[in-house]
């Protein structure tokens, strides 16, 4: 493992100098210099030391874990269609996640299936279009700017009864799409 490379980065993106670092670690700046060139290797201490300087500890330093993508481009999302609806999942994997968002393009005069009661909740913002979600017994109109939201106990879908088609952002926890 480059040591030096990452305290660099990090004394970097804090917007410190070689000087500064070595001053709040009571340290020389030739040290630093020699450190985050790999020429030499801080005791555990004085690693410790830095680290404290640098806002961090040993444990997140040597976390090694690959940084989480947070950000999709539109080649990253994956579509599913059929004749009356389509699903565009917005988050690819999102089923190892607590909660899983989808765009869902419903054509007028149809449904989505009817989903079981499940644990969890759900959320939806009408992009375009008017729909029914159907809780159960209840029917809820919902136009284009509405939205909903409801725990998932009971059976529910959405349909679509209008003359145009509709979209909806539809969010659920957990994933169930």
């Amino acid at each position: 493992m480059e040591i030096g490379r990452k305290i660099k980065a990090r004394r970097q993106s804090l917007g410190l100098t070689q000087s500064e670092l070595a001053d709040r670690a009571e340290l020389s700046k030739g040290f630093i210099s020699q450190l985050e060139r790999d020429l030499t290797s801080p005791s555990i201490a004085t690693l410790m030391d830095i680290l404290e300087c640098l806002g961090t500890d040993l444990r997140e330093f040597f976390n090694e874990r690959e940084e989480e993508k947070v950000t999709f481009a539109a080649a990253d999302l994956f579509e599913k269609s059929d004749d009356e609806k389509s699903i565009l999942w917005l988050v690819p994997n999102a089923q190892k996640n607590k909660m899983e968002p989808i765009l869902l393009h419903l054509v007028a005069g149809c449904s989505t299936e009817e989903d079981r009661p499940h644990e969890g909740e759900e959320f939806g913002y009408v992009l375009s279009g008017t729909v029914t979600l159907v809780l159960g017994m209840k029917r809820h109109k919902v136009r284009k700017g509405g939205s909903f939201y409801f725990r998932a106990d009971v059976p529910h879908k959405i349909e679509n009864n209008g003359k145009k088609d509709a979209e909806v952002v539809w969010v659920s926890t957990p994933p169930m799409f």
